[in-house]
Order: structure tokens, then C-alpha cells, then sequence
């Protein structure tokens, strides 16, 4: 397997080749792009909504208007005329001082969609041979083998059915099924849950054992994440979502569910459809992502929580941009908190304006040689979290996850960060019947579930 911590490769020093980026820009151009260019005024309005600016001592280069401007703006105005070192200081604008969380656009009096132009970027980048050689790694590992790891399908199976033997010592009659026809859901992961966590496949599949679900995994189609997508490699992106969007069709299933992960969500349901050529831009099967159906399990009674483990202490939420702002779920995860925890406290601001954590858009799939950039990016996310004296952060997302506990640790908050399926497994009531040491069932997993 290629890991993401390979050593860079050279970005290459030739000139960029003014014919691929004017046509790569003509694909770019339309009325709105057009517009968009042309009707900033620079009022400054969006620079106050930007992390990077905010925790950058607001450095006026730091301004989404600004990053917009001096990149993609310039490309257009001299017509795909660039030098190497032009290229360059775009990429280094484009990967790793913008996220594309688009909260600069919720401010924007013109409604122009900075995120997008940035992203634009990235793929003039990529078409250059200037991409983040740790994305590229993780790229054309799914370009092999149908998932960024790099794992075979013998692999996976061997993962789940050891993840499915430990997972039945909790639950019993637990099972992992895998490439089973007509179930309601296709349950789908992101890669460094079975290379590196397993155990959170493990508890899923008690919450969905625990709830009687009809699901199964795909042996083929299970990466929900979208790396290329990050890398501006377009084309790859689409490939990716269709083989999340033909393995719910092989199998019969009805829905797809994504693990916890934000910019999945926004990947499958949004950018996705449009990426594979879909031109409604609808998916070809409904998307469902874990929050929601946590929250449907809790409402209807299918899981229920032991109030003796519920949080004690101070709780606050970090909301994944590709699930809160972008995917409108921000409501969704708020009326789970009050099932965990009784002292919830909002950060400032919060839900759909709150601010993106800063290791989204492929940072932290990157490698631990960006972790310090990261690190300078967090400081308003750090004081943020400080301010609301919480002592859990939970979050959707394992980005999020990842950056708020390295966070904690720069910036000595004292937090630990959970997700959500972890959270419940923490209070979750076994009935009797599922115990692994209970005598015969009488009833049906979702039957005394939901007793």
C-alpha cells in the first residue's frame, strides 16, 4: 500500500503550457464566472468571514476577495500566460490557504462563490503537474484499486469478518454482511476507518445491529471520499463517486450511507452528480449520511441511550462544513446532542456560519508535513473552543476529528474530540437479548431494539 507520507515529487520545472490552461480556463468561463470576476468591488466584506485571515492577523493577503484575484483572476486576464513561479504561488494559495468552506460567500453582498473560483485553481494546478504529491499518492491508489488506500478486495473481506468476530463480543448475533442484494442501505466508509480505526466499523455496525437495519457493505464502492475532487483532478472525482453510485445499483439497494465524514456529503450529493455526468445534478440514488440516520434511530426508539452515561461534562459541536453550511444538516446534529449530553454549548458563531476547522479540503490526508500550517490556520478554531469551556467537542467529520484533537494539543485546550457513532457506543443500551452471553433470542435484533 502507498502511504501519504512519500517523499514529494518534483513539481517540475518547465514552463506551464499555455495551451492546456487557456482551454482548461475556457471550461471555466461563463456568464457567472464572468460576472463574478467583474463585480467585485473589494469591499473587504469577506475577509473578516475567513479563518485563514482571522487567525493570519488579518494579512489583507489573506482576504478570500484578494486569493481570488491574484490566482484564478489573474489566469484570466492574461489568458492562461503563466510562469512556473506564478503556477506555484497559486498552488500555494489554492491547497493551503483555502479551504473552499465557502463561508466568505454567505457574506459576499454579490453572492459571488469564491470557494468555487479557488477550486478552479486547484485543477489549472493539477492540469500543470503541480498537485500535493500526497493527494496524487492517495489518488492513484483508487484509480488502482477503487479506494485510496490502496486495499484489495481480499483485504477488506479479511478486515470485516475479524472487525465482525470482535464486534460480536459486544453483540451478539452481530454481523458485517457484505455484497448483500436488496438491503435498504449501502453502508460506506472512509478508507482510514479499516486500515487505521477499525474499531469504528466495529461500532457501527452495533448501532445498525442495535436498530435491526437492513444494510450491508459493498465489496467494491466502499470509499466514500473524494480526494481527487481536493486535487482538482476532475475527471477522477467523477470516477469516484460513480463507483459509490454503481455499487448501491449492482446490489439493489435503496439508499447509500456515508460514515461520518463531511466533504463525502457534499461530494455524493452535490458536486458529485455533476462531476460523473449527471447534468440534473442529482444523484442516481438517495445519499444519506450517518447523522441523520442517527437521529432517526434515537427519535423512533430503534437505539436508546442509558441516561447514567450521558455527558457530564460542558459539550460543544464542531460543524463539518460539508454537512453544516454546504449540506444543511447543521439542525439535524443538534437534535442528537440533547440524547448525549445536558450542558450543550454553542460556539461563537455556530452551525451554518460557524467556521471551518482547517483541516478540511485534503490537509490532513496530506501528511504530517503540513500539520504546522494546520496548526497557524487553527488559532481562531482554538479560540473558539476555548471560549465556550467545553471539555468534549463532538463532531461529523474526521477531518474535524483529527484537527480539534491536534489542536487541543497545540493550543493546550484540554478538549477530546469525539464523533458521534462513538459518543452512543459510549451509552448505549444492550438489551438482554443481544448480550453476548444471553441465552436463545426470542425476538428479532430491531424488535427488542426498539422495546
Amino acid at each position: 500500500m502507498v502511504t501519504h507520507d512519500k517523499a514529494k515529487q518534483d513539481s517540475g520545472r518547465g514552463a506551464p503550457d499555455p495551451s492546456a490552461l487557456r482551454a482548461m480556463l475556457r471550461e471555466f468561463d461563463s456568464s457567472r464566472v464572468r460576472m463574478w470576476l467583474d463585480i467585485c468591488s473589494g469591499c473587504g466584506l469577506c475577509a473578516e468571514s475567513c479563518f485563514y485571515y482571522l487567525s493570519g492577523d488579518r494579512d489583507p493577503k489573506l482576504s478570500p476577495a484578494y486569493k481570488a484575484r491574484s490566482t484564478f483572476g489573474e489566469m484570466v486576464r492574461k489568458k492562461g500566460k503563466a510562469t512556473r513561479a506564478f503556477m506555484e504561488r497559486c498552488y500555494e494559495t489554492a491547497f493551503f490557504k483555502c479551504t473552499g468552506c465557502k463561508r466568505c460567500s454567505q457574506f459576499c453582498p454579490f453572492g459571488i462563490d469564491i470557494a468555487s473560483m479557488m477550486f478552479f485553481v486547484r485543477s489549472l494546478c493539477h492540469s500543470q503537474g503541480i498537485p500535493e504529491s500526497g493527494l496524487t499518492v492517495l489518488s492513484e491508489n483508487h484509480r488502482k484499486t477503487g479506494n485510496h488506500s490502496g486495499i484489495s478486495k481480499e483485504e477488506f473481506i479479511d478486515t470485516c469478518q475479524w472487525i465482525e468476530e470482535e464486534t460480536r463480543d459486544e453483540i451478539r448475533g452481530a454481523e458485517l454482511p457484505i455484497d448483500k442484494e436488496n438491503a435498504r442501505y449501502v453502508y460506506t466508509l472512509n478508507p482510514r476507518e479499516i486500515v487505521f480505526q477499525p474499531q469504528e466499523v466495529g461500532l457501527a455496525a452495533k448501532i445498525l445491529t442495535l436498530a435491526g437495519e437492513s444494510w450491508t457493505l459493498p465489496s467494491r464502492g466502499w470509499d466514500c471520499t473524494n480526494l481527487p475532487m481536493f486535487m482538482g483532478d476532475r475527471k477522477l472525482a467523477g470516477e469516484t463517486v460513480r463507483e459509490v453510485y454503481d455499487a448501491a445499483r449492482r446490489l439493489k439497494a435503496e439508499k447509500v450511507l456515508l460514515t461520518e465524514c463531511g466533504h463525502a456529503y457534499r461530494s455524493l450529493v452535490f458536486e458529485g452528480p455533476y462531476l460523473a455526468g449527471y447534468p440534473d445534478g442529482r444523484p442516481p440514488v438517495e445519499i444519506v449520511h450517518s447523522v441523520q440516520l442517527f437521529y432517526e434511530y434515537l427519535k423512533d426508539g430503534r437505539i436508546r441511550i442509558d441516561p447514567a452515561k450521558r455527558f457530564k461534562e460542558p459539550v460543544t459541536y464542531q460543524d463539518p462544513c460539508g454537512i453544516s453550511r454546504n449540506g444543511g444538516l447543521w439542525k439535524t446534529a443538534r437534535k442528537i446532542i440533547p440524547y448525549l449530553a445536558d450542558d450543550f454549548r454553542e460556539m461563537s458563531p455556530s452551525k451554518d456560519y460557524n467556521h471551518c476547522c482547517g483541516g478540511g479540503a485534503g490537509l490532513i490526508p496530506m501528511g504530517a508535513s503540513h500539520k504546522a500550517k494546520r496548526m497557524a490556520s487553527g488559532r481562531f478554531k482554538a479560540g473558539q473552543i476555548r471560549k465556550t469551556g467545553a471539555g468534549i467537542v463532538i463532531t461529523s467529520c474526521h477531518n474535524c476529528f483529527d484537527q480539534v484533537s491536534d489542536l487541543s494539543e497545540e493550543y493546550g485546550l484540554g478538549v477530546k474530540a469525539f464523533l458521534f457513532k462513538e459518543a452512543l457506543d459510549h451509552m448505549l443500551l444492550i438489551p438482554d437479548a443481544l448480550k453476548p452471553h444471553a441465552g436463545p433470542a426470542e425476538t428479532s435484533p430491531g424488535e427488542t431494539g426498539a422495546a
